[in-house]
């Protein structure tokens, strides 16, 4: 049983087409989670506009001579084909050999499509999270910021003025109040 074709499809269209202003919103949409992943990763900047070009053209090529039909998010899929691209070039330099050509990258398997479903479903409920974050107290955004920098909690007390118990007891508040408004 084959999966729908997901609405995104459109994009893939857009490279064939060479449609200026839908592969805008490609770059638009999708270039900075990627630049930010490689820069994250050992990279820079010229690095992760490279890797964005090749995937582009890879999948431009999949489209034009496989037929690829999309049945997750595209800019999902991107940043999975980005990935796995960007870990091939690592082990290059590494001076490593390469473990997948590039045709493999892009066969369309069914572990590359749930990959991608899985990563935005990870973005959804990142954006969950930080939607709820905002609904927070000050206060408490503060208490959740430090936590998240993996600052010692007797440290960030004394940066607060507070004492570490009521740290604790605020943290554990918050957390609270943040685990319920990302549920609503």
């Amino acid at each position: 049983m084959t999966k729908p074709t997901h609405p995104d499809q459109r994009y893939v269209t857009a490279l064939l087409n060479n449609d200026a202003a839908l592969i805008g919103e490609v770059y638009k949409s999708c270039a900075r989670q990627v630049k930010s992943y490689i820069c994250f990763n050992n990279g820079t900047e010229d690095d992760a506009a490279d890797i964005f070009q090749e995937a582009l053209i890879d999948i431009y090529h999949q489209a034009k001579d496989k037929g690829l039909q999309l049945t997750c998010p595209f800019n999902a899929f991107v940043f999975m084909v980005c990935k796995r691209k960007w870990f091939n070039e690592l082990k290059k330099r590494a001076a490593s050999p390469v473990t997948n050509s590039g045709d493999d990258l892009l066969e369309g398997s069914e572990d590359t499509f749930a990959l991608a479903e899985q990563l935005e479903e990870h973005n959804q409920q990142t954006g969950r999270f930080w939607a709820a974050f905002e609904q927070l107290g000050e206060r408490c955004k503060e208490i959740i910021r430090w936590s998240m920098q993996g600052e010692a909690q007797e440290k960030v007390a004394e940066a607060m003025g507070v004492t570490y118990g009521y740290l604790r007891k605020k943290k554990s508040e918050c957390m609270a109040s943040l685990v319920k408004l990302v549920q609503l």
